[in-house]
């Protein structure tokens, strides 16, 4: 705030009520200068009370959170997760140069891991020795029953010739002729085993080929949504890890953490580390701007704390109204903030320049409420009303950003008219503002006389070319209009998930750790996605209905790589095959005893014999490392089923993830049941779809809201046609120099599309309003006075959208990106365009009237 020029004082007279409004703001203005302590004292109240709210608001992380709570695709996630939830995976990754050393230390880790017990760990394997000990014996129940009666002639063929060579039997045979041989790797692969899979874990162990790498896997009964007793079973692993001192084992060893439990955390974290430097990079941003322009430390103090308490009651009644925030919502504390002290600003600008002609603070404040009220709270509501129009969507995330940021520019303009008058009244009765001060203290303050004077340069390029801007913007306009059209015909969508996520640069190492534990382990559902069925019946029919879709489907567009389910490790018709293996099993035996088979190569095969005892086996049967991604909470077995994707890299393109999740989202069973399919491709889908359907209208709304605001308030006449006509011609600005920047349309920045409609009205509103208030050829005055403070207003609500692009999320980057574009357009439009057109107009009138 600066101190004003010392003028004669005018008249005092408190301004004649126009209206209704007028009256009430009139009464309030007397009311805050009789006992402006009493609104202060209801403020603290108010805002102690919101803050205690707002501390309780959940962050909610995740594209689930984005779409309603009633769709199937989020009922059905729901209940998958409910039956299979507590299930997350903590991988231990210990590295070093002595793979021995590395086997001992995990030894020893996942007995002291299974020791901390559930919740916190429900299970820890070093590796697949029951799943081995299991199967090895079983592997050739996995061979086709043709394929193990051929081996069994062969073998028994072979046997015959072998004794027949060793008893001369074979003199009359061709000298030609010679069945089969019996080496290991022929009868390994007679039985179906893939050399690959059998040496995937050396040693029974999750350990790279190379020794150097070696993985702990541990399943907590924990989600990775839950933050405190997550973070707690990571503290609990650790205290482990350091009482095993892996190092201990050899120097070399040295260990890292992944897993999904270990992301989502870190993602968490990440979120609210994110939330609170863009909320304080925009906070510091606004002050700084708001200060460059009244150059005084009291107003900034009156301004912040204005918007401070419009901010506290926005959010505590976003906790009573709606409970928590997701990723649309989170970051509307610097946007609300940046929007918020528009009114404000106004209020402050007229003021300011009531005291700067000698008028008393009570007459001042009157003056401001009489002036300011119309104005600031049709440009809130319009910003409320573009907001708003998000809540017909079927999308969370734009309906809860319509609520929160509806009501909290209604809130925004209530605390600045209730809160910021006394806030005035009490700083000028303790130092008076027309106490002048001399100095360097009152330098600047003299200097600026009321604010900066940001609106000077527009109105000399305006006053000097006022036909020429007006074209210039004219044609710009339908420039832009033609680069809008080409770029929505040349696709603006972003399908490439990688610029939707978080910057993982600081989590680099992180991410090499997962990937070296994915790769080890091979664990079945860390890409997959799960399908749950309700009877074990059902797995057979919907395998086959799914697999009848992947062949269907043309070559190179392929919906998914393969169905996995727990049957798979359950061969058909063990009776005869054991019959057969044992069979095979005696003749091998009896080949090894006349020599005929070596002891070395037997010992090759000899593991994956059946052994005498050797009975069929089901789903109950199985080692439970093998079953447990397929197990659900109450034990049950065999319901789940997982279809992989194509190739891993496939899934950061949303184009194959809307052919994946239309593979198995809905599957019709031949018993006319119904089986539905969510995970992360359905639920992306089906939140692109609702943005794709929902913004269109959400668009149209808020347009049509922002029209009837202004209507009402300038009663249609030729200052709403003028307000409308320049908000269309910023949007136009906008939507042409998104084109340019080849900015893509997501799910998050889509938001900037409607609510750049009742923000960037703000401008040209205040304009016209000053413009009409000081007649023809008043629009220069308004572009310096009233433009100075429009332009503040512009850059306070750009600088909360910039400061998203400090974000880590790429989504919410291109949603600062898109809004700044947006907030830039529009001010321009306002400060330049309209007033250019109105100089322009003027000066042709008065031309023709001489």
């Amino acid at each position: 705030m600066a101190t004003p020029t010392v003028k004669a004082p005018a008249p005092e007279s408190t301004p004649p009520p126009s209206g209704l409004g007028s009256r009430v703001l009139l009464a309030l203005a007397a009311v805050q200068a009789r006992a402006p302590w009493r609104f202060l004292l209801l403020a603290l109240v108010m805002v102690v009370v919101s803050l205690v709210l707002a501390t309780r608001l959940e962050i909610r992380p995740g594209f689930a959170a984005l779409l309603p709570e009633n769709r199937p695709s989020v009922l059905e996630l729901d209940r998958v997760k409910q039956r299979t939830r507590g299930v997350s995976t903590v991988f231990i990754v210990l590295e070093g140069d002595d793979s021995t050393a590395m086997r001992q230390a995990a030894d020893a880790l996942v007995t002291e891991l299974r020791a901390i017990g559930y919740p916190w760990v429900g299970s820890a394997e070093n590796g697949v020795h029951a799943a081995l000990q299991f199967m090895k014996p079983r592997a050739g129940m996995f061979a086709k029953t043709k394929e193990l009666e051929q081996l069994r002639d062969d073998v028994d063929e072979r046997y015959e010739y072998e004794v027949g060579k060793a008893t001369g039997a074979t003199l009359d045979l061709d000298d030609d002729y010679e069945p089969p041989k019996l080496d290991a790797d022929t009868l390994k692969k007679r039985f179906g085993l893939n050399p690959a899979d059998t040496n995937k874990y050396p040693g029974g162990y999750f350990q790279t080929a190379d020794g150097k790498a070696l993985v702990l896997a541990l399943r907590s009964a924990l989600s990775n949504t839950d933050y405190e007793r997550g973070n707690e079973a990571l503290r609990l692993i650790r205290e482990r890890i350091v009482k095993v001192n892996p190092k201990g084992y050899h120097p070399s060893i040295r260990y890292g953490l992944a897993g999904d439990l270990v992301t989502g955390l870190s993602e968490l974290q990440a979120i609210n580390d994110d939330l609170t430097d863009v909320g304080l990079l925009g906070a510091l941003l606004i002050i700084l701007v708001v200060f460059l322009y009244y150059l005084r430390v009291r107003t900034l103090i009156a301004m912040v704390l204005t918007i401070g308490i419009g901010v506290s009651l926005t959010f505590g009644l976003t906790q009573l109204l709606i409970g928590h925030l997701n990723m649309a919502t989170g970051f509307l504390f610097t946007i609300i903030a940046g929007n918020g002290i528009n009114p404000g600003i106004i209020f402050m600008s007229r003021y300011l320049e009531g005291r700067r002609r000698g008028r008393s603070v009570e007459l001042a404040l009157s003056e401001a409420h009489h002036e300011t009220w119309l104005p600031t709270l049709t440009a809130s509501c319009a910003a409320s009303a573009a907001y708003a129009s998000l809540i017909i969507t079927e999308f969370r995330g734009f309906r809860d950003f319509g609520i929160i940021g509806g009501f909290g520019m209604v809130l925004c303009w209530a605390a600045t008219f209730a809160f910021l008058p006394p806030m005035l009244i009490v700083t000028e009765r303790i130092s008076p503002l027309d106490e002048g001060r001399s100095g360097l203290f009152g330098l600047l303050p003299k200097a600026s006389a009321g604010g900066t004077r940001f609106g000077a340069p527009f109105a000399a390029l305006v006053s000097r070319l006022p036909g020429t801007v007006a074209l210039i913007g004219g044609a710009i306009a339908i420039v832009g209009t033609i680069g809008t059209v080409r770029y929505i015909q040349g696709g603006p969508m972003e399908y490439d998930l990688r610029n939707l996520r978080t910057d993982m640069t600081a989590r680099a190492e992180e991410i090499r750790i997962t990937r070296i534990a994915e790769n080890t382990t091979g664990f079945v559902g860390l890409d997959g996605m799960a399908i749950l069925v309700d009877r074990l019946e059902q797995v057979p029919q919907l395998v086959a209905k799914l697999e009848a879709k992947r062949q269907a489907a043309p070559e190179g567009s392929k919906p998914f790589k393969a169905v996995h389910t727990l049957q798979d490790f359950v061969p058909d018709d063990q009776a005869a095959k054991i019959s057969i293996l044992n069979g095979i099993k005696d003749k091998l035996i009896r080949s090894r005893k006349r020599g005929f088979i070596d002891d070395e190569a037997f010992a090759k095969i000899e593991p994956y014999l059946p052994p005498d005892d050797v009975k069929p086996f089901g789903l109950d049967d199985l080692p439970e490392g093998m079953a447990r991604a397929f197990t659900e909470r109450d034990g049950t077995r065999g319901r789940i089923v997982y279809i992989s994707p194509t190739a891993p890299g496939l899934i950061d393109d949303a184009h194959y993830l809307f052919r994946w999740a239309d593979s198995y989202r809905e599957t019709k069973l031949d018993d006319g049941s119904t089986i539905l399919g969510s995970g992360r491709a359905v639920i992306y889908a089906d939140m692109w779809r609702a943005v794709v359907n929902d913004v269109p209208r959400a668009v149209l709304l808020s347009f049509i809201a922002t029209l009837l605001v202004i209507a009402f308030a300038f009663r249609a006449g030729f200052a709403a046609w003028a307000i409308m006509v320049a908000l269309v011609t910023g949007v136009v600005w906008m939507t042409g120099l998104l084109s340019v920047a080849g900015v893509r349309l997501n799910f998050l920045n889509f938001i900037a599309l409607p609510i750049t409609f009742g923000i960037g009205v703000d401008y040209a509103v205040n304009v016209m309003q000053r413009y009409r208030r000081e007649g023809p050829g008043g629009a220069l005055t308004a572009v310096r006075e009233t433009g100075g403070a429009v332009i503040l207003c512009s850059m306070t609500t750009t600088l909360g959208y910039l400061a998203l692009y400090g974000s880590v999320n790429y989504a919410v980057r291109s949603l600062g990106i898109a809004a700044v574009l947006g907030e830039i357009a529009c001010l321009l439009a306002a400060v330049i365009a309209l007033p250019g057109a109105l100089v322009w107009r003027d000066r042709r009138r008065q031309a023709r009237s001489k």
